[in-house]
């Protein structure tokens, strides 16, 4: 197959390339620490990695109002700017993927509910930066459909691209666009939440996504 005719691949972040849990709740508690609200338990943290930001603290912060919640999310980010990037963790075997689809003439991009400041730092700090041809981050009121939907109108994609990602939001979002997408186990979704979502297709792992792109 020539490379005009591979689809566009569009990678998830947080949960595909990478672990960001450290940093992730490190930051968050201290955002509600700074606020007198208690902290959120690690392992509770752990299954809203993936949504936009804001509606983790609308959970963990019930009684919040919308003013008080950007706020949390502005000392949130504060931290994650300074530091709270660096603790992300890449995944065993992205590296070498992405460098296998670069070389096969893939076209890769980045669709992340994160900043795209801070997805661009987390890249950077990994190496992987150069192998994406876009970067497209979310920012508060942006559900990742959204995203997918200015990637088609600007021709960054068109419709046979393919969005990989560990969550629901990831499959979702594909689907709401007509796009095709792969769900992956190693992240903060289950088998349960990507078969329910609609995903086309889950593999269990970097090496098994890497024969169902490359074969």
């Amino acid at each position: 197959m020539d490379a005009s005719q591979k689809p566009t691949l569009i990678f998830d972040l947080d949960g595909t390339l990478s672990d960001p849990s450290p940093g992730f709740i490190r930051c968050f508690n201290e955002a509600l620490a700074l606020h007198d609200l208690p902290p959120a338990a690690p392992q509770e943290l752990i299954r809203w990695i993936g949504p936009p930001i804001e509606n983790t603290f609308r959970a963990f912060a019930p009684a919040t109002d919308e003013a008080g919640i950007t706020r949390l999310i502005i000392d949130y980010r504060a931290r994650y700017a300074e530091y709270g990037f660096s603790g992300n963790i890449i995944y065993s075997g992205i590296p070498e993927l992405l460098h296998q689809l670069s070389a096969a003439d893939f076209d890769l991009g980045v669709c992340s509910s994160k900043r795209t400041d801070f997805v661009e730092k987390i890249l950077h700090q990994f190496g992987i930066h150069h192998c994406f041809r876009f970067i497209n981050g979310g920012d508060i009121g942006i559900e990742k459909t959204q995203q997918l939907r200015s990637l088609l109108d600007d021709g960054e994609i068109d419709q046979s691209a393919v969005m990989i990602g560990d969550r629901r939001m990831d499959v979702t979002a594909a689907k709401n666009n007509e796009l095709k997408s792969v769900g992956v186990l190693w992240g903060f979704g289950d088998r349960e939440e990507l078969e329910v979502a609609g995903a086309d297709v889950i593999v269990d792992s970097v090496s098994e996504l890497a024969e169902l792109l490359l074969t």
